[in-house]
């Protein structure tokens, strides 16, 4: 009778953190489509509203890593059920940082805002947009359902990401070259699409964790880069 009241307070812990990662995903897809917006409007208070939106998803991460500790510390969870704690923290990292990046894409908006638009600049931007948000989505999606299959081709979907980034990049050096009153907004531009295309890596982290939760081990085939430009941004630019 203990054990079973035991498993019956773990499930409803899990429920609780469970809620709160929906909630906090929600709000990261939220925050790339306004910034987006934002971004395509140039709607400069909306690109407001996205960075003050950021301190609620840090708030959410924070409340599921105190969640977190306290089952750990209440239930000693182990095996699998350590293993759906765990996976939960690791993904709620990864949200806040999409966060993170969907509030720098608001902070350069607002830079933008005050320069010329670039040419067919931004049909790609929402384009790669969308499919980082349906990537977003679909994980998530994985993560309820418990679907490793679902995760395994969000985590393939990445490539895709990536290839947009490196043809958005190749067309922000040709209009730089062709006309140097381009190269600070397609310089801001270019790090709006690195944002994006890291905001691709940290899903496809999630779908790894996805897969991690329902096999027990993360894939150990490597994943698919296809970002080869030479210019970065550091982890830290948010």
């Amino acid at each position: 009778m203990q054990e079973k009241h035991i498993s019956s307070a773990f499930d409803r812990d899990l429920e609780t953190l469970q809620a709160l990662i929906m909630k906090m995903g929600g709000l990261v897809e939220d925050s790339i489509r306004d910034a987006t917006d934002a971004l395509i409007n140039r709607d400069e208070e909306l690109a407001q509203k996205v960075r003050r939106a950021d301190k609620a998803i840090d708030a959410l991460e924070e409340e599921v890593n105190q969640e977190a500790a306290r089952v750990i510390a209440l239930r000693a969870p182990v095996a699998g059920d350590l293993r759906t704690v765990l996976t939960v923290m690791k993904i709620s990292a990864n949200l806040e940082r999409c966060g993170d990046y969907a509030k720098n894409m608001a902070k350069r908006t607002s830079v933008l805002v005050q320069m010329p638009n670039v040419d067919g600049a931004s049909h790609a931007i929402r384009r790669m947009a969308r499919d980082v948000d349906l990537m977003l989505k679909d994980a998530l999606d994985a993560y309820i359902a418990r679907d490793d299959g679902l995760a395994s081709e969000v985590r393939e979907r990445d490539s895709d990401i990536d290839q947009m980034y490196n043809t958005l990049f190749r067309e922000f050096l040709t209009h730089m070259m062709e006309d140097p009153r381009n190269i600070t907004a397609c310089m801001h531009l270019h790090f709006i699409a690195k944002n994006m295309e890291r905001m691709g890596d940290h899903v496809t982290s999630i779908a790894e964790q996805v897969i991690y939760l329902v096999t027990g081990e993360l894939p150990d085939d490597p994943r698919n880069k296809s970002d080869k430009t030479s210019y970065d941004l550091p982890e830290g630019d948010a």
